[in-house]
């Protein structure tokens, strides 16, 4: 149980954060195509009910406003959270790269000098993390689910299967 490890497993919450983020990103995105939608079914059905009292004119000009208003809003959404993604991608990146920096770091200060505490900190620090990734995947799955229901299951949600930690069962002694 290396600093190594508590490495991978900080790349793995990373990881999973990043794409808990991406998630919700995407639910915000279908939310707001699905509020699009709505608003223009009510806005065809309104119109429609009042189209004998409208001119001509008027109803085809409504219509057509309408649509350029809806079509603003879906491109603004579009480059927003397109923005979003890139921004969180870049966030992880970093962070990640952050995290392999530290850790080799972390073995070549141990070998120079021979001082063994920063092993001793992350062995003391492994169960923790190991609950925190377990805990992270877990939020990232949920957010998962929860954006695809948001989408109606229009949308790839972002899940990354790792490999994750053996744990070993405790050895047991056959009774005779």
């Amino acid at each position: 149980m290396s600093a190594k490890k508590l490495s991978t497993i900080a790349g793995n919450v990373i990881e999973s954060y990043g794409n808990t983020a991406k998630n919700v990103i995407q639910a915000y995105q279908a939310g707001g195509e699905r509020a699009v939608d709505l608003l223009q079914k009510n806005w065809n059905r309104a119109l429609r009910e009042s189209r004998s009292q409208l001119a001509a004119g008027v109803a085809s000009n409504a219509t057509a406003a309408q649509q350029v208003v809806c079509s603003y809003y879906i491109k603004g959404l579009t480059l927003s959270t397109n923005g979003a993604e890139q921004a969180v991608s870049q966030i992880v990146k970093l962070a990640g790269t952050g995290v392999e920096r530290v850790a080799a770091n972390a073995s070549r200060f141990e070998e120079k000098t021979g001082v063994t505490a920063l092993h001793t900190l992350a062995q003391a620090s492994l169960p923790g993390a190991l609950a925190l990734s377990t805990l992270a995947t877990k939020i990232e799955q949920k957010s998962a689910a929860l954006a695809s229901r948001i989408a109606g299951g229009k949308v790839e949600v972002a899940v990354v299967k790792r490999a994750t930690p053996v744990k070993r069962k405790p050895r047991t002694t056959k009774a005779v």
